[in-house]
């Protein structure tokens, strides 16, 4: 770290951080550290390896979060007091929820020889540095004050596997201690209580991913995948497929995040994750609902055959899917016969036996994480604009987003990204100027929440735009997507 601090680059610091041995058998990974310093990978790699940075805000940034001293930087930092009243707060990001604060994390401690889940404050753990050091923390009771070292028994999981710096749901003292202590010992602790602890975590990433966004989301999914993985192979057998399952669904939703991010390798990686786990769990609903999120995932690409064939694949496999699901799946099928050209009445029986389908379906008792819960006649109008967008009738289109976004139903990330779907929809229907403001309310939000599918679509809009490019309102457009 010394020899990285000397040459005065910020990536080369960067670097030697994350390959520090501290951190354990593997380097902590582009990805993960990218996500503590607001970067996608690309960018982080471009910092690494490009020339140094100069900018001091983001110096500054940098240097606070990975928790370098102040006296081995080779630039002053300001005073923690003054940065913070000259920054004001981002209203509605990072809520906390009652009686937690909002930039907390629970450490796992001894405590008088008990495993226990203490909250702490995430932003001074790396202002004091003590983030490089929440894996091995223990705390021995009988002292005062209590005795702080390093190399406890405790999992190394809550730093190595990237969660050190996020909020976790306030537990009970019990619940701590359960969950502590099977984080020690998996075969004897782990059970029920423990794997709906790890429901939780997942199902509350997913309600707050329309708003945080999937840099913020995805390390506390991998995190609690990598508990997963690592103690799933601990666990007793009779508890190894309860937890595979919920592993699925994690495994699932961070192929949904890197879909979002438009990184479709580690999307597929963590596609064909879910699909291994639910196959050992025996879940097969789950294998069924991941070939629906492949095709997708192949509509992004504009992948007409896949898309088609994977959503046929899901419809008509050996699984009974949950009613909200055919009618996804059904209503998927008929994107992919307009993709290849099939007549409109086709696609429209198709729409019209999807709505069936979620009609039938008894949405007042869908638990929180059954799989296609989400999907409600919004979401079916909104699939069906999408499926008019390919059948070359973008008036019909434009008319669903605008009924759907006018409901203000939507969180801010489906907003935006379906903001640059209306406003490809307008510029396809010859409406450069609707077309243009669309999608400059789109970019405002992509901007905030960092999904690079909403850039893809606004690219699209750019592209339609282009008769009209020297207009002051495609323009604009054109030019927010260059900063």
């Amino acid at each position: 770290m010394r020899d990285a601090l000397a040459t005065w680059h910020i990536g080369k610091v960067i670097r030697a951080y994350r390959h520090h041995p501290h951190h354990g058998r593997r380097p902590l990974s582009q990805e993960v550290v990218g996500g503590w310093l607001d970067l996608s990978q690309a960018q982080l790699s471009r910092l690494e390896n490009g020339p140094t940075l100069k900018d001091l805000g983001r110096l500054a940034h940098y240097a606070r979060t990975i928790g370098i001293p102040a006296a081995l930087l080779w630039f002053k930092l300001a005073d923690a007091a003054e940065e913070d009243a000259a920054t004001p707060a981002q209203p509605g990001t990072d809520e906390a929820k009652p009686g937690q604060s909002p930039n907390s994390v629970l450490l796992p401690v001894l405590v008088g020889g008990r495993p226990v889940l203490l909250p702490l404050d995430a932003d001074r753990l790396k202002v004091t540095n003590l983030a490089a050091h929440v894996a091995g923390l223990t705390v021995t009771g009988g002292d005062d004050p209590p005795v702080v070292g390093v190399g406890g028994p405790l999992s190394r999981w809550l730093l190595a596997q990237s969660i050190s710096t996020m909020a976790l749901p306030t537990l009970d003292l019990d619940e701590m201690q359960h969950v502590a202590a099977a984080l020690t010992d998996a075969r004897r602790y782990f059970d029920g209580p423990v794997i709906e602890y790890f429901r939780r975590q997942l199902d509350g990433c997913k309600a707050e991913d329309g708003t945080r966004g999937p840099h913020k989301t995805l390390p506390m999914v991998l995190g609690v995948l990598a508990a997963i993985e690592e103690h799933g192979r601990e666990v007793r057998p009779d508890i190894r497929r309860d937890l595979l399952s919920v592993g699925a669904s994690g495994a699932e939703f961070a192929g949904w995040l890197y879909r979002d991010l438009q990184q479709p390798a580690a999307a597929t990686y963590w596609h064909d994750r879910a699909t291994e786990w639910a196959q050992e769990a025996g879940n097969l609903p789950m294998q069924g609902y991941v070939l629906l999120k492949k095709s997708q995932m192949a509509y992004d690409k504009r992948d007409a055959m896949r898309v088609l064939t994977l959503a046929q694949a899901a419809q008509y496999g050996p699984w009974q899917l949950p009613p909200k699901v055919r009618a996804e799946v059904t209503q998927q099928e008929a994107r992919g016969l307009a993709m290849v050209g099939e007549p409109i009445d086709l696609i429209e029986r198709r729409i019209d036996e999807a709505r069936t389908l979620l009609d039938q379906a008894d949405t007042g008792h869908d638990a929180p994480d059954e799989i296609g819960a989400y999907y409600d006649e919004h979401v079916l109008m909104l699939r069906t604009a999408s499926c008019y967008v390919e059948a070359g009738q973008p008036q019909r289109a434009a008319a669903l987003f605008g009924d759907v976004l006018a409901t203000d139903t939507l969180s801010r990330r489906d907003r935006g990204y379906f903001l640059a779907r209306q406003a490809t929809s307008l510029a396809l229907c010859g409406e450069p100027g609707e077309a243009a403001a669309a999608g400059l309310e789109a970019a405002k939000i992509m901007a905030v929440m960092g999904s690079s599918r909403t850039r893809q679509e606004l690219n699209r809009t750019v592209i339609t735009l282009q008769p009209w490019r020297n207009r002051p309102g495609p323009q604009e457009l054109r030019e927010a997507l260059q900063t």
